[in-house]
């Protein structure tokens, strides 16, 4: 079924073409069925906010198709970017678990398909099913992972060059190699970049600016171009 935003929603998840790697795509059949009979799909266009930091956890969120930022926002109005929630992925499974709020605002980047599970029946789920307990492990493990990741990024680098580079490479880890280097597609604004590795527009501009000149890399509108990854990885130390 097509929905107002250009998207094909699938309403099935045991007879979608479409699978990612991640929790419920991986489910048994036992364990799918059970979730198609618990879920509400909706479909949100781009800019569409999910929840809120602060806001009481009624249940998950399952990303099918799109992208989601995470975001935590402090009291003086600086944004920091947490993590791009990609395709087959949960949000807000912490704070449902331990029924506490959100740490986090969620936005759409772009229009998604997105399966809502509430509380009750996302616990009875992983009561009932122990690969879905397993894989809710597995994901939870994977953000604390991300989060180690950006706090390693955020504090140990010591430059926004090398700050930018590290980010560049880990974007561009799934790009496609071509005769101009590895391209990936890359929708995020300079501003959303900077709040990801935590400085200003103006600088991820000025920086974006010195690696095009020097061809190390280049932000063509949607597209990543690495077009020197060894000179992105000595910025890292080898």
């Amino acid at each position: 079924m097509r929905s107002p935003y250009g998207l094909e929603l699938v309403e099935d998840c045991q007879t979608c073409s479409n699978k990612a790697d991640g929790f419920f795509c991986d489910l048994s059949p036992e364990g799918l069925k059970a979730f198609e009979a618990i879920k509400y799909t909706t479909a949100y266009p781009s800019g569409a906010v999910l929840f809120v930091e602060g806001q009481s956890a009624q249940g998950v969120f399952l990303l099918c198709k799109g992208r989601v930022k995470l975001s935590m926002t402090s009291s003086e109005g600086k944004t920091l970017i947490l993590r791009i929630v990609q395709p087959g992925e949960i949000l807000g499974m912490h704070a449902t678990v331990s029924d506490t709020a959100f740490q986090a605002t969620a936005e759409t980047l772009e229009p998604c398909q997105v399966n809502f599970i509430k509380r009750d029946d996302f616990l009875r789920l992983l009561r009932d099913h122990g690969d879905a307990s397993i894989h809710a492990a597995q994901q939870l493990s994977g953000s604390y992972q991300t989060a180690c990741e950006q706090v390693r990024s955020l504090g140990l680098s010591q430059s926004a060059p090398e700050k930018l580079a590290r980010f560049l490479l880990e974007w561009s880890s799934k790009g496609q190699t071509s005769t101009q280097g590895i391209r990936v597609k890359l929708t995020l604004t300079h501003e959303e970049i900077g709040q990801i590795i935590g400085t200003s527009r103006e600088t991820v501009t000025r920086t974006l600016g010195e690696f095009k000149s020097k061809r190390f890399a280049e932000l063509k509108g949607s597209t990543l171009v690495i077009q020197n990854k060894a000179a992105l990885e000595a910025f890292l130390g080898g």
